[in-house]
């Protein structure tokens, strides 16, 4: 996966290394030479020394196999710009923008941009969960981060397909809320069977999003 951030101050770099541990392909935009330097030594990704809201800079940048653009700069108003050309002229189909005033939070919100959250870990969550789980979508955060509403698409040969909810050895803190088959939306109980295309909404808690993840995302081998 290849993500492009624009912005490499604190935020910036600490998003770089937790993608990089998870083996992204990471490019970083950033103004400042110094923090150039500090980027490329201590990274060793490709680091672009520019201005990300200005569309000459990210044409300079190969960006036709990019699967995520994060903006966070340290102004919103840069994120809003930068997130917008990327969004718009480079046609990059996940894009994130950070708020550094919360006050801000709605009109982002409300502008050209898949996602506008504050945070490190969130922002990772987001691009796990959102554009490298295929069947899995995260729905919403609940409790500042500490619990999550998810929708899964059961993939075609599914290990759950024919499985019985009660038979299915779900985390205890989570909750099959609603099952969609064929549109039609069943509330489930013990004896719901599930079956492969079904689209299943669970909340759980933070600790028990990734056990979720493989579980319902799982096909027969």
């Amino acid at each position: 996966m290849k993500v492009i951030i624009a912005g490499g101050g604190r935020l910036g770099y600490n998003l770089a290394n937790n993608l990089i541990d998870r083996r992204y392909d990471v490019t970083v935009i950033e103004r400042s030479k110094t923090a150039c330097k500090k980027l490329a030594n201590e990274l060793g990704i490709e680091v672009i020394c520019g201005d990300a809201t200005h569309i000459e800079t990210l044409h300079d940048i190969d960006t036709g196999d990019a699967d995520c653009f994060i903006a966070v700069t340290g102004r919103d108003q840069d994120n809003i710009v930068a997130a917008q050309l990327a969004k718009n002229e480079l046609s990059i189909k996940k894009v994130i923008a950070r708020a550094n005033n919360p006050r801000n939070l709605e009109a982002m919100r409300r502008m050209d941009i898949d996602i506008v959250v504050s945070s490190t870990e969130i922002i990772t969550r987001m691009i796990e969960q959102e554009v490298v789980n295929a069947g899995a979508q995260l729905l919403i955060t609940l409790n500042k981060g500490r619990a999550a509403i998810m929708s899964f698409t059961l993939p075609e040969n599914s290990a759950l397909d024919g499985y019985a909810i009660k038979d299915i050895k779900m985390p205890p803190s989570s909750l099959i809320v609603s099952v969609v088959r064929d549109e039609k939306l069943y509330i489930p109980r013990g004896d719901t069977t599930v079956r492969s295309n079904d689209e299943i909404v669970i909340i759980c808690g933070d600790d028990s999003q990734k056990t979720i993840e493989r579980l319902w995302t799982a096909v027969k081998k």
